[in-house]
This record gives C-alpha cells, structure tokens and sequence, in this order.
C-alpha cells in the first residue's frame, strides 16, 4: 500500500460521480453534482488532515489509538485504483470498529476487492476491524452480493418528487403537520412490536430520537400518518445533500400496528412527496438490504434502489 499526495475535493467528487447510478445522473446537471459532492468530499480531506478533529475522535472512542491512526488515508490499491479509507464505529460503538471505502478513483469490480482488503489491514489493523463496508450503484444481487461472506448494509431508494407525487393513495390515508413530540412514546412501542415480531429489525432501522424528531418539526417537514382519522404512525424528511442530490432524506416512515398489513407503506412516500415543498429534489431514504417489507413499499411507491453498502469481512 503506498501512501499519495491528497486529492483535491474537485478531484474526489469526479471518482464519487463515476461510481453513481446512471438513472440518478438524469436528475441533476453534472456540473452542479459536482459542486454538491465537492462540498460532501471536503470532509474526507479534513478527517484525512485534521489532527484536532482525529484527537476529539481518539478522546471520545477511547480505545487505546494515537490521533493520528484516525485520520483518513488515500492509499494506492492497486496500480490503476486508489482509495480514501477511514477508519469508522458502527453507532459510534467502540467495540464495532470498520473500514469505510469513501471514495475510490475509479468504479469498483470483484477482482479490486482482496487489494482492498489487504490495503484496509495495513491501513488500521491496530483497530482490529472485522469488516469492511465498500458502496457500488450495482442492484442488491449484483457482484458485491457475490463476494464471500458478504452481507448487505442500507440501500440507497429514490426519485424525484415530482414523480413520486403522481401516485394513487387510499381514501382515509393522510398526513397532516406534527405539532409535538407527545406520540414518540407510542411510536416506540411500534417498533418494539416490530422488533418482536422481526429479531433481525433491531439492527435493520431505529425509531428517530425525540430530539430528532424535534429537530424535524422544527424545519416544518415532520408529519402524522392518519388512518380513518386516527394517530398512525411518523413521516419525515430533511432537506440535505446526498450523493451530491439535493434531497429531502426521509428521518422516519412508520405506521403502527392498527394500520399495518394493510397495503399502506407504499403510500407514505406518495404523501411525504406531496407535503414537502422544494418539487425540485429528490426523495431519497436509507432501507435495510435484508429490511424486505420496507424496501418493497419503497419501490412499489416508484423509489429506485440506486446503489447501496456491502460489507466484507477482514482477516
């Protein structure tokens, strides 16, 4: 593994653009992605230099690691692929080390892989990481799925608003603006029916915390699901930048027990792209992989699955 000159934020958000879905580049103008990834990538270059930042990171996670093995790395893979890996703690667990692949200078393929397993051991192996998470544009089942041991991580599900606004919803199926944090206790208890009912939906999807469902209301873009008139469930987004797409990325789609089995899911989407008010971004939310009930609902609603995160195991 050879250490190089950093790239410039520009020079990152051409690689990250090259890596994207084709379907998501008929959204937005190269040229203005490549601003919005600019901007996104220049973080990568503070963690890869910021001795401050790594030092606050050392000092939160404790585990015995110098500032400076946090920082970020843009390593030589192999002698036509290079990488910006960084070290990252799964729910900021310390106990849950990985290597996150940020950004690589050209679109993976299955043969770069065991070169960027190897390059992710020199890199932090004093961490000790057992996997390694990497993002491809390729569907669910495509070659990542195929590597050994390989596990999916979030998907990636959009499309711009003004699609998503044209479909059909139930008579009876609204929303309407949520006025405080008061029903947050009973959406815990949904997803702890969830939970019981699904083990595998703990490590799928977390019910936003009150504070962040606060933070939402606050932008006026958190939402009631009512079913007949009744209280059913959280729908919401904030406005962001992802995958340099300017985006309302969804916080939260819940429907509680009493509406669910029902058909409903699909139509959340429908009505958060009706209620949210810049038409011009995309809808784009985060689903388990293994998370089939939502990621259904997703598409069925006219979300695309534009690329996700596997993860690989190390050692």
């Amino acid at each position: 593994m050879t250490h190089l000159t950093l790239p410039t934020a520009r020079d990152l958000a051409a690689c990250s653009l090259a890596a994207q879905h084709p379907l998501t580049r008929l959204w937005v103008d190269d040229t203005a992605r490549l601003d919005l990834l600019a901007e996104e990538h220049a973080f990568d270059l503070q963690l890869a230099t910021d001795l401050d930042l790594a030092a606050g990171r050392a000092e939160f996670l404790d585990v015995g690691q110098p500032p400076e093995a946090f920082l970020n790395r843009w390593v030589e893979v192999r002698p036509d692929l290079r990488a910006m890996l960084s070290i990252r703690f799964e729910r900021l667990d310390p106990t849950r080390p990985f290597v996150d692949v940020s950004v690589t200078s050209r679109p993976l393929v299955p043969a770069d892989v065991p070169a960027l397993k190897d390059a992710a051991e020199v890199a932090y192996g004093a961490f000790h990481p057992p996997r390694l998470r990497l993002w491809s544009a390729e569907p669910l089942d495509g070659w990542p799925a195929r590597l050994p041991g390989a596990r999916p991580d979030m998907r990636v599900l959009a499309a711009p608003l003004t699609e998503l606004r044209a479909g059909q919803v139930p008579e009876g199926l609204t929303l309407a603006p949520t006025r405080d944090t008061s029903r947050h206790a009973e959406a815990a208890r949904a997803y702890a029916a969830l939970d019981a009912a699904h083990p595998d939906h703990t490590r799928q999807a977390r019910l936003l915390s009150e504070e962040d469902l606060q933070e939402v209301m606050d932008e006026g873009t958190m939402f009631d699901v009512l079913w007949q008139g009744e209280w059913s469930g959280y729908a919401g987004a904030l406005a962001e930048t992802k995958l340099g797409l300017p985006a309302y990325v969804v916080q939260e789609l819940l429907l509680t027990p009493r509406a669910r089995g029902q058909g409903l899911g699909a139509h959340l989407s429908t009505l958060l792209a009706r209620a949210l008010p810049e038409e011009g971004r995309v809808l784009l939310g985060t689903v388990h992989g293994e998370n089939l009930g939502a990621r259904r609902a997703a598409l069925k609603a006219g979300r695309y699955d534009v690329g996700g995160w596997t993860w690989v195991p190390l050692g």
